[in-house]
């Protein structure tokens, strides 16, 4: 072995840019952002990742940037850093040249944490010590790729707003219990791409997957400890890798043409491909986590630290630390990753976790025209990226629905809390409702926004599914190992009179109506629509509303099991939805009707009259009737609800507008028919028709 502390000819002073490792005929360039080091050796290692073969000091430093030029390297090289410095934890520095660090631009990634303390910068329940044990073997390590040079095999599909329909889907959950997917496939990219899997998407109407993270991710020790994992992928440490875990293995692929494959696969189908992403924390985690990268390149440069003392973290993610978007390094690391992959690897978009985190100035303020956000918007690249933010964190002033700019959509939990307030009796009036269903302007409607700004859901990931909405009071979150601590403990649920699964026949059908009346207002509201993959089967996750850590039956998707006549109820929801433009506008209606010759907006009590400014405020009001009232010759739509479930015997009576109105779909399952010029609906009742005449 052949550990050199200096270069030797084989390492030119080669470029500071671009950061990473960049293959040439002639070699490879490496450079790495780490201005507060005093040095940085490139250690290469065998193919498996495990022995370290050679040991060289890049020989220059521009800019803060340590680069060098191996001349003859090719791509599948293994590498990574081992960066000199000061130990200085209070002052934000925690150099350790013991420890193997991974390059943040790697493209492919070698090894796996185990969380063992061997990944650890400090000496053991020391923190204020240099650990010196040298973890060369079981670092994790970039494997050098070569850029690919073909572009992607399908165009980019161009999804109006107006037509977008998001799923959002884990990719092992997605297939792991397909029986139309190949064993061998099931739970990877390439799994996703068999075409039982995409024709059933396109089937119910789907224009958009939304995926889980899939950059390479380390789980945390504490579920190493108890044998589970980081499931949902939200403990990212490798941001241009795809997660290898997702990777099927099949000879001729990697992870990255795997997950290419996958893309274009997408794009075949007239589908969209986002990713979510993690940048506001790194698996790193706290002050006492695991030195793997960036902690162990240049500290103080990569996270917000606390300014009262600089050995701990800002925690504005609620996962140990927060990546310092002030930094112009961070930014560019960000927006590099992003870059790459929409270009190398596929993706149309991205859903941005805690993305408030992003556009924080370094005092911790939150700036909707902070540095990121406005890198981004004049990226020739990812200017054209379909952009959602989730849009809350913990930290200072973190709940920031509606602040982000134009051109970016936003997750709506208020929509979500409204839908459930409303149809599970849990005290959400009219006003809220109607305000949430036609596109929420109050938080939208400014700067150009459209009401297609606000992403509507009833569940996602983070949550009860959808059947769990209406079959649990309570979160059941003992598998996750926090004693059913951890989760939201405010679901604004509703049961149904029994707690978890029954076979009394009077709660079932119950709850299949609840489950329908609420994808019902969801697919029928303005905005933009996402289903949590599953509830069109009617998942269950056993009433865990926190499955992070659940990489089993409990998160992966039965179909076996699956509810056919629910699934076929969303598809008819959606053909109806792509019918009727008034129920996907891109405008927002009028407060008042105003007297025109396009379609315009009325809401009516049951008496089928106009509802005045004392009916949304009337307590207990929960029916009325949502016109969208189009002139002579063209199709009016009408949406009746009927959501009251104490006034007697919850019936309630409705008159029609005037004209002939045609039975579409209801949430009690009546066939299409001629509607009478007045009807009687059920509780937990929403029924769709147009007039024909």
């Amino acid at each position: 072995m052949n550990l050199l502390r200096k270069h030797d000819t084989m390492l030119i002073d080669g470029f500071p840019f671009p950061l990473g490792a960049t293959a040439s005929t002639a070699g490879i360039n490496f450079a790495l952002a780490a201005p507060r080091a005093t040095g940085v050796d490139l250690c290469i290692f065998d193919g498996s990742g495990s022995q370290e073969q050679q040991r060289l000091a890049l020989p220059c430093c521009t800019d803060g940037v340590w680069h060098g030029h191996f001349l003859g390297a090719k791509p599948g090289l293994v590498y990574g850093f081992r960066v000199h410095g000061v130990w200085a934890p209070h002052d934000g520095q925690r150099f350790n040249p013991a420890k193997v660090v991974l390059d943040p631009y790697a493209r492919e990634i070698v090894g796996k944490y185990d969380g063992s303390d061997l990944y650890l910068g400090h000496v053991p329940g020391q923190p204020e010590r240099r650990d010196p044990r040298d973890n060369a073997a079981v670092a994790l390590k970039a494997r050098a790729t070569a850029p690919s040079p073909q572009p992607l095999a399908s165009p980019r599909p161009r999804i109006a707003a107006s037509d977008r329909v998001i799923y959002e889907l884990h990719v092992r959950g997605q297939t792991k219990r397909h029986p139309g997917v190949p064993e061998a496939l099931r739970g990877t990219y390439a799994g996703l791409t068999e075409p039982v899997v995409l024709d059933a998407l396109q089937r119910l109407g789907i224009t958009t997957l939304s995926l889980l993270p899939v950059q390479h991710r380390a789980d945390e020790e504490r579920l190493l400890k108890m044998g589970l994992s980081n499931y949902w992928g939200y403990t990212t440490i490798g941001w241009f890798a795809p997660e290898a875990r997702y990777w099927s293995g099949r000879p001729g692929t990697t992870p990255a043409s795997e997950f290419r494959a996958l893309a274009d696969a997408v794009h075949a189908r007239g589908m969209e491909l986002v990713i979510d992403v993690v940048y506001n924390h790194s698996a790193e985690t706290d002050e006492l986590g695991p030195t793997l990268s960036m902690r162990g390149i240049d500290n103080a440069l990569y996270y917000h630290l606390c300014a009262d003392d600089r050995a701990r973290y800002e925690n504005w993610s609620g996962c140990g630390n927060s990546l310092n978007f002030a930094e112009p390094r961070v930014v560019q690391l960000a927006t590099d990753s992003l870059r790459h992959w929409m270009t190398e690897l596929g993706v149309d978009g991205f859903r941005f976790d805690l993305a408030p985190e992003l556009a924080r100035r370094e005092g911790g303020e939150f700036d909707p025209r902070a540095p990121f956000l406005a890198a981004v918007a004049q990226d020739p690249v990812l200017s054209r990226a379909l952009l959602i933010a989730e849009p809350w964190d913990i930290g200072p002033g973190g709940y920031r629905l509606g602040s982000f700019p134009a051109g970016w959509l936003e997750w709506n939990d208020r929509f979500r809390d409204a839908q459930r307030g409303f149809w599970l009796d849990h005290g959400t009036g009219p006003g809220e409702f109607a305000h949430r269903f036609a596109g929420s302007s109050g938080e939208f409607q400014h700067s150009g926004r459209a009401p297609t700004a606000s992403v509507n859901f009833i569940s996602a990931h983070d949550g009860f599914t959808l059947r769990d909405l209406v079959s649990y009071d309570r979160r059941h979150n003992e598998t996750n190992g926090e004693n059913n601590r951890d989760g939201s403990s405010n679901n604004l649920s509703r049961n149904c009179g029994v707690e978890g699964d029954t076979d009394d026949a009077t709660v079932r059908a119950r709850r299949a109506r609840l489950q329908r009346v609420l994808l019902g207002a969801l697919l029928l509201s303005q905005g933009t629509p996402m289903l949590l993959a599953g509830d069109e089967i009617g998942h269950s996750q056993r009433g865990n509303n926190n499955a992070y850590c659940q990489d089993n039956e409990t998160t992966w998707l039965d179909w076996d099991s699956a509810d056919i006549d629910l699934q076929r109820y969303v598809e008819r929801l959606l053909a109806l939805r792509r019918e009727a433009t008034p129920l996907r506008s891109t405008r927002w209606w009028p407060a008042t009707p105003e007297k025109s010759t396009a379609t315009t907006l009325r809401w009516l009590v049951p008496d089928g009259i106009d509802m005045q400014p004392e009916d949304w405020t009337r307590r207990g009001r929960h029916a009325l009737a949502i016109l969208f009232d189009a002139p002579q010759g063209e199709v009016a739509w009408l949406v009746l609800i009927n959501a009251d479930a104490h006034a007697g015997d919850g019936a309630v009576e409705f008159t029609l507008p005037p004209g002939s109105w045609q039975l579409e779909i209801t949430s009690d399952q009546e066939k299409p028919r001629q509607l009478a010029a007045a009807e009687i609906l059920q509780p937990a009742s929403l029924w769709l028709a147009r007039r024909t005449q």
